[in-house]
C-alpha cells in the first residue's frame, strides 16, 4: 500500500510488482463484498495483468491518489513547505504528496 501512494503522489500511474504473481489476486474472484450470509460473493476484485521479468512473474498494480490527504506535521511556513519528524516521517510526505488537496495540522507555523 505505501509503494501504490508514493506512486500516486509521484503522477506514476500503475507499477508491476512479484507481491502476489500467481496467487488468487492475479486471477481474480478475491472477494471485496460478501453477500448477508457471509459466504456468497456480491463483488468480487478483476484479475490483474501480469508480465514476466526476468524471468520472473509480476502483476500490475494502479497506484492510489485520493481527493485529499489530511497529514500532521513539525513545522510549515506559510507557502506550503512542511517538515515532519520521528515517527511521522513515515507515510506522511508520502500521502500529503498524493492527494489533490492537502490539509496539514503543524506545532509551528514559521
Amino acid at each position: 500500500m505505501a509503494e501504490k501512494v508514493r506512486c500516486g503522489g509521484a503522477g506514476i500511474a500503475a507499477f508491476y510488482t512479484p507481491t502476489a504473481a500467481n496467487t488468487v489476486i492475479q486471477d481474480g474472484g478475491f472477494p471485496i463484498k460478501l453477500g448477508p450470509d457471509g459466504k456468497s460473493v456480491v463483488i468480487a476484485a478483476p484479475g490483474r495483468e501480469s508480465r514476466k521479468f526476468n524471468g520472473r512473474d509480476h502483476i500490475m498494480e494502479e497506484s492510489l491518489t485520493g481527493d485529499f490527504s489530511i497529514v500532521k506535521g513539525w513545522k510549515a511556513d506559510t507557502l506550503g513547505n512542511v517538515v515532519f519528524k520521528k515517527s511521522a516521517r513515515n507515510f506522511n510526505p508520502d500521502v500529503a504528496g498524493a492527494g489533490k488537496t492537502c490539509i496539514v495540522e503543524v506545532e509551528e507555523i514559521v
